[in-house]
C-alpha cells in the first residue's frame, strides 16, 4: 500500500478521479465474494480489456458501476491505455506486459481495500 500512497496523492487531486467511491453494494460484494475472487476478477478484467493491443472500444470498455472493480478502475485511471498512458506512463499501442499486468492489479487491490 505504502508504494501507491504518492499515486494516490496524485489521484486524489483530480476532481474526477477523487469522486469514485465504493457504495454500500460494491462492499457487499466483497464481503460475499472475499478478496482472493475480487482479485481474480481484476486480473482477468485487466488481461481481457486492457492488455490487449488493440482494444476494442479503447476509452470506452470499462463501465462506471457495477463491479467493484470497475470503480476502482477508474478511482486510479486504470481503465483505459489513454488514462494509463497519461497517470502511469505505461505507453499505449502495445499489449500490456506481466510485469504492467500486474502492477494495475495490485493499485486496484490496495485502493479497493482503502476504500472498504
Amino acid at each position: 500500500m505504502e508504494k501507491f500512497e504518492i499515486v494516490f496523492d496524485r489521484l486524489a487531486r483530480s476532481k474526477f478521479r477523487s469522486r469514485f467511491h465504493l457504495t454500500d453494494r460494491d462492499r457487499s460484494y466483497i464481503d460475499e465474494k472475499g478478496w482472493d475472487t475480487i482479485e481474480r476478477h481484476a486480473c482477468d478484467f485487466i488481461a481481457q480489456r486492457l492488455a490487449p493491443d488493440p482494444i476494442k472500444n479503447d476509452g470506452k470498455q470499462t463501465p462506471m458501476r457495477g463491479h467493484p472493480v470497475f470503480v476502482a478502475q477508474h478511482a486510479t485511471a486504470t481503465c483505459c491505455r489513454g488514462c494509463l498512458s497519461k497517470w502511469h506512463h505505461i505507453p499505449e499501442h502495445r499489449p500490456l506486459s506481466k510485469e504492467e499486468q500486474a502492477y494495475v492489479v495490485q493499485l486496484i487491490m490496495a485502493w479497493l481495500k482503502k476504500e472498504k
